[in-house]
């Protein structure tokens, strides 16, 4: 307790909130990072995965390219590629490596959130006459963009947790208070700077929650955030008022 309340009076002096290394700057830094990793990740995956989920081709070697993403230990690609581009490019080496650690969780989102439509509703969008592009943007995107959005909120994790060991390579962010902390043996500030990540991370989580609910386009099922790929039960009051796609009924009466 007594290394928690030194870590809590560390976050909260006053000079440690000033200067162009104070602790806003750092924040800043690591934020910026984490935007600009996942925002270029997705450039690559989202639309790579809604081409898989669309044609219902090439997941295999995306799951494949996933995996293989995701066992390279991320500190030790980063130094590879320090080295590599040279100590003037430290910044698109760190980049390189977030990037390749956000597609992974980007991909699989884009493209389950596409498998888990029922196959019923993609039919019948072709037998009133849709082109493929029509049911790609007015079908699958929409009721696929639930688990894009999870998918978006576990990279977006992941890359915020990780971004500390930019400061390995003296690139700042939340992680240098750590390391400067660990080289000085002052462990209130190592744990400062672990409870701003972990704050950091927790607000980002809630946000893109909150974000994931409201994707779900009305009339449609609880998606179900644990199971990515399955599509919750439907109420029987949903089924009443005729929300559910799966319980779609002719209006054929009012018509004529």
């Amino acid at each position: 307790m007594d290394l928690i309340n030194k870590a809590i009076q560390w976050l909260l002096a006053p000079e440690q909130w000033e200067g162009s290394g104070g602790l806003q700057t750092l924040l800043g830094q690591h934020l910026l990072f984490t935007v600009v990793t996942v925002a270029i990740a997705g450039l690559i995956a989202i639309p790579a995965g809604w081409a898989i989920g669309h044609t219902g081709k090439g997941r295999e070697i995306a799951v494949g390219a996933a995996g293989i993403a995701r066992a390279v230990p991320s500190f030790g690609l980063l130094i590879l590629l320090v080295l590599i581009f040279g100590v003037l490019h430290k910044p698109e080496a760190a980049v390189l490596t977030f990037v390749l650690l956000a597609i992974p969780s980007l991909l699989a989102g884009a493209y389950t959130g596409f498998e888990a439509i029922d196959r019923k509703t993609i039919d019948a969008a072709r037998a009133m006459g849709m082109t493929e592009w029509q049911i790609l943007f007015k079908v699958e995107i929409p009721l696929g963009l639930p688990l894009l959005v999870g998918g978006i909120r576990s990279a977006v994790l992941q890359v915020v947790a990780t971004v500390t060991i930019a400061a390995y390579v003296n690139l700042g962010g939340l992680g240098l208070p750590i390391i400067t902390g660990l080289n000085l043996r002052r462990f209130d500030m190592v744990l400062g700077g672990a409870l701003m990540v972990a704050v950091l991370a927790l607000l980002l989580d809630l946000i893109f929650a909150l974000a994931q609910k409201l994707a779900v386009p009305a009339g449609v099922g609880r998606i179900n955030t644990k199971m990515p790929g399955k599509v919750a039960p439907v109420s029987e009051a949903d089924k009443d008022t005729k929300k559910s796609p799966n319980y779609l009924q002719s209006n054929e009466k009012e018509m004529s």
